[in-house]
């Protein structure tokens, strides 16, 4: 990839330099933290400057391995597919595109006209993309600890709330697989309303299922309202599975007699004659 130092004008190269020093990272190639912020579309109306796409590709394999050694040292005990689900989750452009958002990083990409227009300098895609891509800039310019510091200390620090909240990313697939096992369906999701200008939106949302509505729910964003939504369907599903659930008789013999299924068995054997049935949860002998 060639990189064109001739593509910098003075007053880029100092927003870039102001950008970069914010962010703790003093780069001694600029020229390539430019060709990070460059989308295609800009690419494609000013030839020959180049995209950013093989730093992305570059850039999302340092972030990948940065974040899986932090899961790695964070939580011990966890297993292979459970760190696969954190580190994917992590890495998801939607959630790099917050994180751009959150360091004002549309503000420097360079996008062509039509790209401009259509607002893609708010696209959390191509903000994610931009950020992994100024992840591998990083990472030519000043070297793998320099790259994996400023993954750590800027990006980790800004998704560790979210990294907090692992089970809100489960309410939404633990109400599916309840409503298939139960119900042989799956519930929907109704935006209630929204509220807010557009940079600052608040979204309520309900869950359906069944012909029954559940509490709508209410958060910053649409996919965190669907979660929230769906943590109160499961509570109301779990409580109503509960009440209904048939109180196990007491247990008046000593210590080591059967009890629950085998009692009822035998109840049944001595009022009526019958062989017990065996527990559908064990195989008949």
């Amino acid at each position: 990839m060639a990189y064109n130092p001739d593509d910098l004008t003075e007053s880029r190269r100092t927003e870039l330099e102001a950008f970069m020093l914010r962010l703790g990272v003093g780069v001694k190639r600029l020229d390539i933290i430019n060709q990070a912020l460059t989308h295609r579309s800009y690419s494609f109306e000013h030839p020959p400057v180049e995209d950013n796409e093989r730093l992305e590709f570059l850039g999302d394999s340092v972030l990948g391995f940065v974040i899986s050694d932090y899961f790695f040292q964070r939580y011990p005990e966890a297993s292979e597919g459970d760190l696969s689900k954190k580190k994917a989750r992590v890495v998801s452009r939607a959630l790099l595109g917050r994180v751009a958002k959150s360091l004002d990083l549309g503000d420097l990409i360079r996008l062509g006209h039509g790209e401009e227009r259509t607002g893609g300098r708010r696209r959390a895609s191509l903000l994610g993309s931009a950020l992994e891509a100024l992840i591998g800039a990083v990472y030519l310019s000043e070297g793998f600890e320099v790259a994996a510091r400023f993954v750590r200390e800027q990006l980790i620090v800004r998704l560790a709330d979210m990294m907090t909240q692992d089970e809100e990313w489960d309410y939404k697939s633990r109400l599916q697989e309840l409503a298939q096992k139960r119900f042989q369906t799956t519930p929907r999701y109704e935006v209630v309303s929204t509220s807010g200008p557009d940079h600052d939106k608040t979204f309520s949302v309900r869950v359906l299922l069944m012909g029954q509505t559940y509490p709508a729910q209410s958060a910053p964003r649409k996919k965190s309202a669907e979660n929230q939504a769906a943590r109160v369907a499961l509570e109301v599903l779990e409580s109503e599975a509960s009440s209904k659930a048939p109180a196990a008789p007491p247990d008046d013999g000593p210590a080591g007699c059967a009890t629950g299924e085998t009692t009822r068995g035998a109840a049944q054997s001595a009022t009526t004659g019958a062989e017990p049935r065996p527990s559908v949860d064990a195989p008949a002998g």
